[in-house]
């Protein structure tokens, strides 16, 4: 510092008072103009956009700064009349500052004393505000006027000092002479007076961080804030002085420093400038030590906009004067003052002050040079232009990075995070740094195996985890294509990549720079290559080996993909054959990334397959060993798994399959699909369905017309030659082993997709599948999984669907049959559904609950459903019945009985016996061997598959009757009606029978009748199975509730069977008669109670006026009552046919049952005395007959008898007594 040699007193003495109320009586009060220097308050926040301009009233924004450095006019609209008033008081424009240097400067120290005495003064009365701000930035707008006077003043009219031994001048010239050391000395009593930004008193430093949206501000904010402008226009004041002066030194005479020299224009700028940097570098260390690392690159190192604006100037001025005057730069400065810092040892004397209690030296060092450096990209105007104007400072960033990686410090992976996160920030802002890049990776490879976690960031510190080779490759992208600077990908990187993975964005930046693979590229490469070694990759972690493939990957984006695949498998291949299952799992994954970046760039892949394939091809044989334990075939699934989830993303990135991807489905498969267990087995067939889509896709994209791609395509035979390579892979390691577990009673749920793969990739690729397949692959493999009744309905039901929506594929099966097998393909196909509908209930739970694979068969078996009704012949038949269902999702049960009709429906309509013959084949077609399909619900237990099969089988005998009469289907008739009505025990069947019995007995009726060759021996059976179930549904006991729903009776009473009924009752009314109203003497028939009013029910709910048909059961009837005297029936029908009926019962009793006879006849007259009237001769001859038989007269009961019955006749019967009395 300087001290005062001859210091006179006067001149820093205050104007006199009367002065200074005379200048106060001038003051306005009026709304106040923003300073140069003031920023609007919404930009003093913390969160100030750091791409965003500079404030509009700022010193760059309005052009100051470069009419600086320029040399141009600081206000060439300002100050061009003859006087100017300044303080209050009027001065002559161009000699005032001449002639009243003292007093002007005086004037202004008072002003700054009466602010500095505002902010003293000033309290938190809310009434006072707003008139202390009107004060405060009133006195501050007249010290930044001053000084702008200063500045247009100097640049105006001061000249250089001429000669000193010129002639006696003017006084005024005298004067004017020594303005420039005058000037020089009241600037140097300036920074005095203010002192430093760090002395600031607290509640003046504290105004950095108000904020106000009302633009009312303390003194305390307008005293700081013209602290700012001072401290900036003592610098350009300097700049200009020593510019106009012309190379000339200023000295002030007034003040000598302790060494003895004088003070000059230069000794004072250069000491201010110092002041200034270490002052604003103590600010940023205060906020700094707030600052978390994850927020290193959001929180700026200034306090407000206004700081950050005069960084912005000091950069731009020291740079033109390191320019033009060849002084030293901006950062030639800044390294000055923070490398004591950094290396802990004392400041130079220049830089004095900076703050003890910096939390982190390095740290802050780091934070505020990559701020700075963004600072930079600021032009003179105070916009963003995204160049660099400051120019790089790679030499003292690198002397950063040494002590960052310096194994010494210790530096956590927080720390060395940060750092490495600052220097990938100036990478982006200057050109990258070849040295920077390889003193990390010299800290790198020898750190290469450690995680870089930061234990308090949790599992978002962790980074991605790439868990497929597709991931990796993307992460390994993501770190070729560092986000932009200010973007969230970039500020955020702290949070979501460790710091090797901000390296090898560094990395990726500087490889990039040479693209033609200059020098920079191989010294990289050379140094990357040297690292690694046998010994070093067999050290290697997983974590390292993580590493070193995403660090290999992102070089071979970079620059010669094939060198650096062709190293990397090199080094791979030092790992032992016996390294962990990690390990193997992260080797083929960074193997099948690298295949993917060769198919990105359309190269050829078969060398990299081939090595993959092999590594491979070994482990899958060690899984696939009995010998191999348990424990450690769960851990040969990983890499295993890892495997086929590469391999999925390879097919399904390929564009063409045209780069020997097919070296990749190898013999491996063969050793690993019979070992895996049901989980596994899920992930290799899943697997397969993604190779097996990707190859049809690809296949016919390529018979289309050719597509443009980034590269030239191979021609489509070429590109069809390769398909064929992948399809036949498929077909040797894949097939085998699905068409081996095609009869399991457990098929996986995904055995029927990758079948219905493999079936469409014949329906594309005939040719390609094996010989034992040919010359119909489509057909033998439906054969095999659809079509054949011995594969499970879950298979079935799942396998078809796939294909039955394929329109082409039906089509294209619509008028072929395949070879060896019977019957049309869509016949095939609904005789699977039909087989499937019949067998759904049979993978329930024992209890009957659903069970899993019910509701997946339930599920998928809707779904058949609807594509089964959508079959070209199906839906004519439909169509041809007048049936179409009019649900969207139609069940099963309904559309089974729906297509039964229509084929019944058809059939009927039918008129010549060859179309009547084909319809019988088809039908048969339709439904196979329906016996053997039902044969396992006969044997459950299920009652709802026992219900649903009898139901079924009963709607084909009553819809199909005419059909199955046909000499063709009569056979299957037979097999129904032995195997289903009439078996050996009906023990589980009750419920199944009662309800569907009635289709039975009706469709059983019509055959019977229409059938040519076994008409009697069908009504024989009919009889059989009528008198079964008659007996088997009859209760013991007379109940009207059973009665009335007794099947037998059912099936005789139903409305539209008009033309069939009769004659089923007749059937029905002649087996009671035989079997159930029989008298074995005296002894009356079983249940006769039940029969007889099963008999009422019969006949009354049909009121049939055929009189065969209604006396049919009246003989039997007359018996009962005559034998039991226990009428439970009447009849009702025309006389003669009764009295013919009753005169053949008194023949046939007569002699025997005679006075039962008279008895039964009695009721009778009861209910119709003209009936039995028309009977009293033959009464008459019978008495007189039996009375001769015995050859003893009269017999006088018997004739009492006769009297009581005769006596109910009327007149008739009296006569015949009187007659009886005279015989």
């Amino acid at each position: 510092m300087y001290t005062v040699r001859e210091h006179n007193a006067a001149s820093h003495k205050r104007p006199r008072r009367g002065d200074v109320e005379s200048a106060l009586t001038t003051w306005r009060t009026t709304s106040v103009n923003p300073s140069p220097h003031q920023c609007p308050p919404l930009q003093q926040t913390a969160y100030d956009d750091p791409t965003g301009a500079l404030s509009t009233e700022g010193f760059a924004a309005r052009g100051s700064l470069k009419r600086l450095l320029l040399h141009l006019d600081p206000a060439p609209a300002e100050y061009e009349t003859d006087t100017v008033e300044i303080f209050g008081f009027p001065w002559v424009t161009e000699t005032a500052l001449v002639e009243s240097t003292k007093v002007l400067f005086g004037l202004f120290r008072q002003k700054v004393y009466r602010l500095e005495t505002l902010v003293q003064s000033s309290s938190h009365d809310f009434g006072q505000a707003g008139n202390l701000h009107y004060e405060a930035g009133d006195l501050r707008q007249q010290c930044v006027s001053f000084l702008q006077f200063i500045k247009v003043f100097v640049h105006r009219y001061v000249e250089p000092i001429s000669s000193m031994d010129a002639c006696p001048t003017h006084p005024y010239e005298e004067l004017e002479a020594q303005f420039p050391s005058a000037l020089l000395e009241e600037l140097f009593g300036i920074t005095l007076l203010i002192g430093r930004l760090k002395d600031l008193p607290a509640n003046v430093q504290s105004a950095f961080t108000i904020q106000n949206p009302g633009k009312i501000f303390p003194p305390s904010w307008h005293s700081l804030h013209l602290h700012l402008d001072i401290h900036w226009s003592i610098l350009e004041i300097l700049h200009m002085l020593g510019y106009k002066m012309q190379g000339q030194v200023v000295y002030a005479h007034q003040f000598v420093n302790l060494t003895g020299e004088n003070l000059t224009d230069s000794s004072l700028f250069e000491e201010h400038l110092c002041s200034l940097l270490c002052d604003l570098t103590g600010l940023a260390i205060g906020k700094y030590n707030k600052v978390r690392p994850t927020e290193a690159l959001c929180s700026h190192h200034y306090l407000c906009s206004c700081t950050k604006e005069l960084w912005v100037l000091l950069m731009h001025l020291l740079e033109y004067r390191k320019r033009v005057l060849h002084t030293q730069s901006f950062w030639s400065y800044m390294n000055l003052l923070l490398r004591p810092l950094v290396s802990g040892k004392p400041a130079t004397e220049q830089f004095r002050g900076l703050p003890t209690h910096c939390k982190d030296p390095l740290g802050f060092t780091w934070w505020l040079v990559t701020h700075l450096a963004m600072l930079g990209q600021y032009s003179r105007n105070g916009t963003i232009q995204h160049e660099n104007h400051l120019g790089d400072n790679w030499a003292f960033v690198e002397e950063l990075l040494k002590l960052t990686c310096n194994p010494k410090g210790g530096l956590a992976e927080e720390q060395v995070r940060m750092h490495v996160h600052c220097c990938l920030s100036v990478c982006l802002l200057w050109d990258p740094s070849t040295s920077a890049v390889s003193t990390l990776w010299d800290y790198y490879s020898k750190n290469l195996s450690a995680s870089f976690t930061v234990p308090w960031l949790g599992m978002s510190g962790l980074g991605t985890l790439c868990k497929t080779p597709l991931a990796l490759l993307e992460q390994a992208r993501s770190c070729s294509s560092p986000s932009p600077l200010h973007s969230p990908g970039h500020t955020q990187l702290y949070r979501s990549a460790n710091s090797f993975h901000i390296f090898l964005r560094m990395l990726a930046l500087c490889l990039a720079q040479d693209r033609a693979g200059g020098v920079p590229q191989r010294q990289i490469k050379g140094r990357i290559y040297s690292k690694f070694s046998s010994k070093k990759m067999q050290e290697l972690s997983e974590a390292g080996l993580m590493n070193f493939l995403l660090l290999f990957l992102v070089v071979a984006r970079q620059i010669e993909l094939e060198d650096v695949a062709s190293r990397a498998c090199e080094l791979l291949g030092f790992l032992p054959a016996s390294c962990p299952p990690g390990h193997r799992t992260l080797v083929w994954r960074g193997q099948l990334s690298l295949l993917l970046l060769f198919q990105e760039r359309g190269l050829d892949v078969g060398a990299q397959a081939s090595w993959l394939a092999s590594s491979f091809n070994e482990t899958a044989k060690e899984f696939y060993n009995k010998t191999t334990e348990v424990s450690r075939r769960l851990a040969l699934w990983g890499p295993l798994g890892s495997y086929l989830d590469g391999v999925s993303e390879v097919f399904e990135t390929s564009t063409s399959l045209s780069l020997s991807e097919e070296k990749l489905l190898n013999e491996g498969f063969d050793w690993l699909l019979p070992a895996c267990r049901q989980t596994e087995l899920n992930s290799a067939l899943g697997f397969l369905q993604i190779v097996l889509a990707q190859l049809r896709r690809v296949h016919q994209r390529n018979v289309q017309p050719a597509t443009t791609f980034a590269w030239a395509p191979p021609t489509t035979s070429v590109v069809k030659e390769r398909h064929l390579a992948v399809a036949s892979a498929l077909w040797l390691h894949f097939f085998p082993f699905l068409r081996s577990l095609r009869l399991s009673q457990t098929p996986p749920a995904q055995l029927a997709d990758a079948a219905a793969g493999f079936t469409l990739l014949a329906f594309d690729l005939p040719s390609s599948a094996p010989q034992d397949l040919q010359p119909n692959p489509v057909q033998s493999i439906m054969q095999c999984f659809g079509w054949d009744d011995m594969v499970h309905p879950l298979l079935v039901t799942r396998y078809l669907p796939h294909l039955l929506q394929n329109s082409e594929l039906v089509s294209s099966l619509s008028g072929d049959s395949g070879a060896g097998v019977s019957g049309s393909a869509q016949s095939l196909s609904v005789r699977a559904w039909f087989r499937c509908v019949l067998q759904q209930h049979l993978h329930k739970n024992p209890d009957g609950s659903d069970s899993r694979t019910g509701r997946a068969v339930e599920e998928q078996l809707c779904e058949l459903t609807r594509l089964v009704l959508r079959l070209p012949e199906v839906d004519s038949l439909l169509q041809r019945a007048g049936l179409q269902p009019t649900a969207t999702r139609l069940e099963s049960n309904p559309a089974l009985e729906m297509f039964i009709k229509a084929v019944g429906c058809v059939y009927s309509g039918l008129q010549t016996l060859p179309e009547r013959s084909a319809m019988v084949t088809r039908a048969l077609d339709f439904i196979g061997d329906i016996l053997k399909h039902i044969k396992p619900s006969l044997v459950s237990k299920n009652q709802e598959g026992l219900q649903l099969t009898y139901w079924a089988v009963g709607c084909i005998v009553k819809h199909w009757s005419p059909l199955l009469a046909t000499s063709k289907a009569q056979q299957l008739l037979f097999r129904i009606v032995d195997g289903l009505l009439l078996p050996h025990n009906l023990t589980q069947q009750d419920k199944a029978l009662r309800d569907s019995l009635p289709m039975y007995l009706q469709g059983l009726s019509v055959a019977s009748s229409v059938s040519q060759s076994q008409g009697a021996y069908l009504k024989q059976q009919l009889r059989s199975v009528t008198r079964r179930y008659l007996d088997h549904f009859l209760p013991a006991s007379p109940s009207i509730g059973i009665i009335a729903n007794h099947p037998v009776l059912l099936s005789s009473c139903e409305a539209n069977s008009i033309s069939r009924g009769p004659v089923l009752r007749k059937i029905i009314l002649e087996v009671l008669c035989e079997s159930f109203l029989q008298f074995k003497g005296y002894t009356p028939p079983a249940r006769l109670a039940s029969v007889l009013m099963f008999l009422l029910e019969l006949l009354r709910r049909n009121r049939d006026s055929d009189p065969a048909l209604l006396t049919l059961p009246l003989p039997c009837l007359l018996r009962c009552v005559m034998l039991v005297n226990e009428p439970q029936a009447s009849t009702e029908g025309p006389c003669d046919q009764i009295i013919t009926v009753l005169r053949s019962f008194v023949e046939e009793n007569e002699g025997v049952y005679d006075r039962q006879v008279y008895s039964t006849l009695e009721t009778v007259a009861v209910l119709d005395p003209s009936v039995v009237q028309a009977l009293i001769p033959n009464l008459s001859l019978s008495l007189r007959n039996t009375e001769h038989k015995r050859g003893l007269g009269k017999n006088i009961a018997l004739r009492t008898a006769y009297r009581k019955l005769l006596s109910l006749l009327g007149e008739s019967g009296q006569v015949e007594i009187s007659s009886l009395e005279i015989a």
